[in-house]
């Protein structure tokens, strides 16, 4: 039987405990009575381009020595929004790295409407990154960059790289995203051509309607919400927790479209026929050849990751030509990888080694 201490020890838990539970009414009362918006994105930034939708971002490095070589961070297109990778301070892996030193730039994919739906997998590729990356050297005044991918970002950012081995791309980072879509777990089983319709849906909606993307990551893991709920009652006489959990419930419900051709090519081409990691991609009569990739190339996967899981992402490394290559696996699963405390101890230290020893000019 457990010991439970002396009488006043035993008298102080309880009192301890009844604290928490009236603060833990306290908080969920106020979320209920107040559910104002947090506040996210703080870390400072300046607009330096925008075509369309899309955005780059610039954020100057705040401490430290700087690194000669910029980062492009290039998250998923649309289904959530980026400011999940600066959420709050001391919660945000883009004021990690600029306090770290880098010249950080965040392309901002934008929130689509339906003027979007004719927007292809082909002008991400071979048009918006192309003009993004030349800005961001004309805007850092440098020869070369690294990319950060994280997501959807990691392919997207990666097929540029093949078609035009001559882009000044000195380091490739993969942050779980998918390359041999085969592996790519309950996705690609709802997604494969011979239950799913992708051009039924798409010309019944014009797009892939946000109230889709969102059924479709709560599939992923039904009792997400309930078990999200007993966390917070558990934690919720801890402010710091309830500020933490608004921001991220926030982003967590803040879905958006993905443009109609997009996702029917991407539907068709990556989930369905795996023609990436197949070499059979053409983008404008171009043939995406991850081999043409030479450059020093990390690898990061998630454990736990049911929407890129491990082997969907590590496949980059058999088929770029890079003699500097690391694969490294990471407790997390999609988000928490890069967002959170465990993140925070594990995936930001570990880029931020591996870019500055590669960043050095």
């Amino acid at each position: 039987m457990a010991d439970l201490g002396t009488g006043p020890e035993i008298t102080k838990k309880i009192l301890e405990e009844i604290d928490r539970t009236l603060k833990r009414l306290a908080n969920t009362a106020e979320l209920v009575a107040k559910p104002a918006d947090p506040e996210v994105g703080l870390t400072p930034r300046a607009l330096i381009y925008r075509r369309n939708k899309s955005r780059l971002y610039h954020y100057p490095v705040q401490g430290g020595s700087p690194h000669p070589i910029p980062v492009l961070f290039v998250p998923n297109l649309g289904i959530s929004r980026p400011y999940i990778f600066d959420l709050t301070p001391g919660s945000s892996f883009i004021e990690y790295m600029v306090k770290s030193g880098f010249n950080f730039y965040l392309l901002d994919w934008g929130v689509f409407g339906e003027e979007d739906n004719t927007l292809r997998v082909d002008e991400c590729v071979t048009e918006i990154l192309p003009r993004v990356i030349r800005r961001v050297l004309r805007h850092a005044g440098t020869p070369g960059l690294s990319i950060l991918g994280y997501c959807m970002g990691a392919p997207l950012s990666a097929c540029t790289a093949a078609l035009d081995p001559q882009e000044p791309i000195r380091n490739f980072v993969n942050m779980a995203g998918p390359f041999d879509f085969a592996k790519a777990g309950l996705f690609a089983r709802w997604l494969d051509k011979r239950v799913f319709d992708v051009d039924k849906l798409i010309d019944t909606y014009g797009a892939m309607p946000a109230e889709m993307v969102r059924l479709g990551f709560k599939l992923l893991k039904p009792t997400i919400d309930l078990s999200t709920l007993t966390n917070l009652w558990w934690n919720a006489w801890n402010d710091r927790y309830v500020a933490g959990f608004r921001a991220l419930n926030t982003w967590a419900n803040d879905y958006v479209p993905l443009p109609g051709e997009f996702f029917r090519q991407w539907v068709k081409d990556f989930y369905q026929d795996n023609k990436l990691i197949r070499g059979e991609l053409m983008f404008g009569g171009r043939r995406v050849d991850l081999a043409k990739i030479r450059c020093p190339l990390l690898v990061v996967g998630a454990r736990e990751d049911n929407i890129c899981p491990p082997a969907c992402a590590r496949a980059l490394m058999e088929v770029v030509s890079s003699t500097d290559k690391e694969y490294v696996e990471l407790p997390g699963g999609h988000i928490s990888l890069v967002a959170g405390r465990q993140a925070a101890n594990n995936l930001w230290p570990r880029v931020n080694q591996w870019l500055a020893q590669r960043s050095r000019g």
